[in-house]
């Protein structure tokens, strides 16, 4: 049963361009349908997580990291009496924006585009979603509902100045309130969003052998999940004990962040939606000792995996790669797609010019912006 602080879909403040509802889903379940149908969504197949996507079949992509956020988001925000739909939309969305290469690829091209107003990929993703993904005949983009919007926007909290030009040129339009916090539900989302990519990052960096079951025994909660599954399975072999201590360390996760928002969400006495919007600090939280310990879990991975020598040598050659091709399109923008070209010539000045060659790389995948370099530059 809904509480009476979930979002409700009959309730929903609606979306920019009015259209009829259907008779067989809720707005919120349309949202999500729409994620899921969408160009950009495909892309995330394709697109890195923490390694280059044709590194090895078995690491996770954005694809599969978002569908495992969308599983723990829904868990959670059934468990708090939240909208499950919502919440999902809101998952299943959150990294649309993301470049190619991952953090390595946002951060070449936020360097790039600091001349022409940044870039951010949170603010990228409302940009797919609301003008960059077209294929419906009365307006671009997916046409979301404000809640599905909103909770994109800020399911990591309010958004200060400077806001990215990708969700201003949008606010305008369609006010998202950007200083208060999101939904309990899209607080649910970015929250899932941690629990799934410390867990899974740990599985991968074990898979590549950047680290060893010996080293994460020193590591807080990862470390009694292990010695809880040797004392009750003393000879189990080491992918399936490796498996049952990480799928206890994400139980310990999502049941600290149940109790924690449960608490919370009691202690404030909600009495709707936009009493969590404007309760002055997210709902939906980790506990302080949980969260202490899992900054050291944080800093264990920034060490071991995500600065590792092979991960660092392959984070320099893509970002030659985005370092390459902007400038290029900047001076040849014929090498654009025929379907961009239409905007190149309606676009007015370097910085106008600069957001369409960013909206194009961003885009990519990895293996289609490693192609592209090879054909274009060599």
């Amino acid at each position: 049963m809904a509480a009476v602080y979930a979002c409700s879909p009959v309730q929903t403040r609606g979306r920019l361009f009015a259209e009829d509802e259907s008779e067989f889903r809720s707005p919120f379940q349309r949202d999500r349908d729409r994620i899921i149908h969408s160009s950009a969504f495909r892309r995330l197949k394709h697109k890195t997580q923490v390694f280059v996507e044709h590194e090895g079949d078995y690491f996770r992509t954005r694809l599969t990291h978002s569908i495992e956020v969308a599983q723990v988001a829904r868990t959670i925000s059934g468990v708090l009496g939240l909208n499950a739909e919502l919440t999902e939309a809101v998952a299943l969305a959150h990294d649309l924006g993301h470049t190619p290469f991952g953090h390595t690829g946002e951060e070449a091209l936020a360097e790039l585009m600091a001349p022409f107003g940044g870039f951010d990929h949170n603010a990228q993703a409302i940009r797919i979603v609301t003008s960059l993904e077209r294929h419906y005949a009365q307006w671009d983009g997916l046409n979301l509902t404000w809640e599905t919007l909103e909770g994109i926007a800020k399911h990591n909290g309010p958004v200060g100045a400077p806001v990215p030009y990708a969700l201003e040129d949008y606010n305008a339009r369609h006010d998202l309130e950007l200083s208060t916090h999101a939904s309990g539900e899209a607080q649910v989302a970015a929250l899932a969003d941690d629990i799934a990519y410390n867990h899974h990052d740990i599985h991968d960096g074990l898979r590549a052998e950047l680290f060893s079951t010996d080293d994460l025994l020193a590591l807080p909660i990862v470390g009694d999940c292990f010695r809880e599954v040797d004392a009750k399975y003393p000879d189990l072999d080491k992918y399936r004990r490796r498996h049952e201590a990480l799928r206890r360390f994400f139980g310990v996760l999502v049941e600290d962040v149940i109790a924690v928002s449960r608490a919370n969400l009691a202690g404030l006495d909600a009495q709707s939606c936009g009493d969590i919007r404007v309760a002055g600090r997210m709902m939906v939280q980790f506990s302080p000792s949980l969260w202490t310990d899992l900054k050291v879990v944080r800093k264990f991975l920034f060490s071991q995996m995500y600065r590792a020598p092979s991960v660092v040598k392959m984070r320099a050659d893509v970002t030659q790669v985005v370092d390459d091709l902007f400038p290029l399109f900047m001076a040849r923008p014929e090498h654009l797609p025929k379907q961009w070209r239409r905007d190149v010539e309606q676009a007015h000045g370097e910085v106008a010019l600069a957001r369409i060659v960013s909206d194009y790389i961003s885009g990519m995948t990895d293996r289609f912006a490693l192609e592209t370099h090879g054909r274009l530059i060599g």
